[in-house]
């Protein structure tokens, strides 16, 4: 091949690979090469391709799952701010209130088995789309509720649907995604959680002003969370499926149809689609030949229990470190300082969502720019800083009865400092994050952890949270400021960094030279070339 020129599938050298397994530290670094140096050479931004621009606008779909859970939360605050919502089911407290937040969570646990099977075997389009259908029929159920029995089984068909959406969701769109927008897009998932929760806050305070009697100022918004869902419905199978997917499933050639049209434009002989084919098919073929996909793959090596540690972390910090209170109890916490009229908690709700969502995209599309790690430094040691402040405050407006309107004026403040900093390290990047550190063949498995270790979190919050919050008031706050002093120093002790590396690369930071090598590995590239598939490698 003449210098310069762009090599056409089939001329990789096949013997790299097959002697990859005999000496891994120079053949790997021989076989990866950085991937900066495959990208097309142009002067020509993203949305003036076309096809970039259709592949980011597709993203919408999947990211609507973590819009339908943003809904969730914003929604059930405002319901507890409505006096006919209280007024129709009892005005429930403690652990029936308790219940009915965790009603969603009930229903993601009897889904924890199934959603990763449909992942690994039936892609990640399909989990999305049957999830999002029974999120249709919870949402239907929930604004047809007559008592509080029918309310929490609608919400635990939600939560069922909800977790199989969500666990593919975010795969999808790290598998998908071009190499270069990955960490922005992923970023932006869950960060969409606010465009949900803008939504219900004020549609929530639209519809408490239809009347004191009037259910349809809770049935409404109850039905309106299955639009985001009906619209996945109608549109998930516009997206294609992920590239690694159908690479493990042996689909080579779907495989590299995807990764042309929608990476390369529909160039064939494109460097980076050579590129990226040839090291997520090295990636899945060394999974192969040292692991298997189970469970206990996360024990076996210090990488994986290094992964495992912080897929568990991950999402304990993003439902621990206070933020629960604001997403799930806010009215508990306006009303224990003094800020208890039903229209000024849904103004502040509302506010609040309109600030986090401007805010969580704006450190999303840094993340890039800043990395993983340092997001997560500055947010855990900023939330300490405005929580200490919160706690002070809310003690000291307590103690003088709520007489000082500027002490409840200056907790708000507080809350929207805190949200800056959550929305900083723990909205968008730990999905990128997690998705960054889990190898291929243990990416269902481990969001799979990701989601029961939220769950378990979520319970805590949800029945703790309204009990704790009653009891000691101000008091309890001083649990989450250890909390999150604790997670500043895991955060600078445990997490690498993953910034400017594709998927299979980061891999190398747990594995070392072992993430594309082994002994067993030539013998899984004898059986790529006896497929007759040697040109894709």
């Amino acid at each position: 091949m003449q210098a310069g020129e762009k090599p056409t599938p089939g001329t990789h050298n096949v013997e790299k690979l097959r002697t990859a397994g005999s000496e891994p530290v120079n053949n790997v670094q021989q076989v990866l090469l950085n991937i900066q140096n495959v990208l097309p050479d142009d002067d020509f931004p993203w949305y003036k391709q076309r096809h970039l621009l259709l592949l980011n606008i597709f993203m919408i779909i999947p990211y609507l799952s973590s819009t339908t859970n943003g809904y969730d939360g914003s929604m059930l605050n405002g319901l507890q701010s409505m006096n006919q919502w209280q007024q129709f089911f009892n005005f429930p407290t403690s652990t029936r209130l308790g219940s009915l937040s965790n009603g969603v969570i009930f229903g993601q646990i009897v889904a924890f088995p199934i959603a990763p099977w449909l992942c690994d075997n039936t892609g990640r389009r399909f989990p999305i789309f049957l999830g999002s259908f029974l999120l249709v029929i919870g949402a239907v159920l929930q604004s047809a509720s007559q008592n509080y029995t029918m309310f929490l089984i609608s919400r635990m068909v939600i939560g069922f649907g909800g977790l199989i959406a969500v666990e593919a969701s975010p795969m999808l769109v790290s598998e998908l995604a071009y190499p270069t927008h990955r960490s922005v897009l992923v970023g932006y998932y869950n960060n969409l959680w606010y465009l949900g929760a803008l939504s219900a806050a004020w549609i929530t305070y639209g519809t408490y002003f239809m009347g004191p009697n009037s259910s349809w100022a809770w049935r409404i918004p109850s039905l309106l969370q299955g639009f985001f869902p009906l619209l996945q419905v109608l549109f998930v199978y516009l997206l294609p499926e992920s590239p690694r997917y159908l690479v493990q499933k042996d689909r080579y050639d779907d495989a590299r149809r995807v990764l042309v049209k929608y990476h390369a434009g529909g160039d064939e002989n494109s460097s980076l689609v050579d590129y990226e084919m040839r090291e997520i098919i090295l990636h899945v073929a060394a999974a192969r030949a040292s692991s298997s996909t189970r469970y206990r793959e996360f024990i076996k090596t210090s990488g994986n229990r290094h992964r495992l540690f912080i897929v568990i972390l991950v999402p304990c910090m993003m439902q621990l470190s206070g933020n629960g209170l604001v997403a799930y109890y806010l009215h508990l916490v306006l009303s224990s300082i003094g800020l208890t009229s039903s229209p000024q908690q849904l103004r502040i709700n509302g506010g609040l969502m309109v600030f986090n969502l401007g805010v969580s995209i704006l450190m999303a599309s840094l993340m890039e720019l800043a990395g993983r790690r340092r997001l997560f430094l500055f947010s855990t040691v900023g939330m300490l800083i405005s929580f200490v402040i919160w706690t002070i405050l809310s003690a000291i407006n307590q103690e003088q009865n709520f007489q000082h309107g500027s002490l409840g004026i200056g907790v708000v403040i507080m809350i929207f400092v805190y949200q800056f900093f959550y929305n900083a390290g723990l909205n968008g990047p730990p999905w990128v994050y997690v998705t960054e550190v889990l190898p291929t063949h243990l990416r269902a498995k481990g969001t799979n952890i990701m989601q029961i270790a939220g769950t378990c979190a979520l319970i805590f919050n949800g029945y703790v949270n309204p009990i704790a919050m009653e009891a000691i008031t101000w008091r309890y706050y001083i649990l989450y400021c250890c909390v999150i002093a604790v997670e500043i120093v895991i955060v600078y002790l445990v997490f690498p960094e993953t910034k400017g590396r594709s998927l299979e690369e980061v891999a190398v930071l747990f594995d070392g030279e072992a993430a594309f090598g082994g002994n067993d590995l030539k013998k899984e590239i004898e059986k790529i070339e006896a497929s007759g598939k040697e040109q894709y490698i």
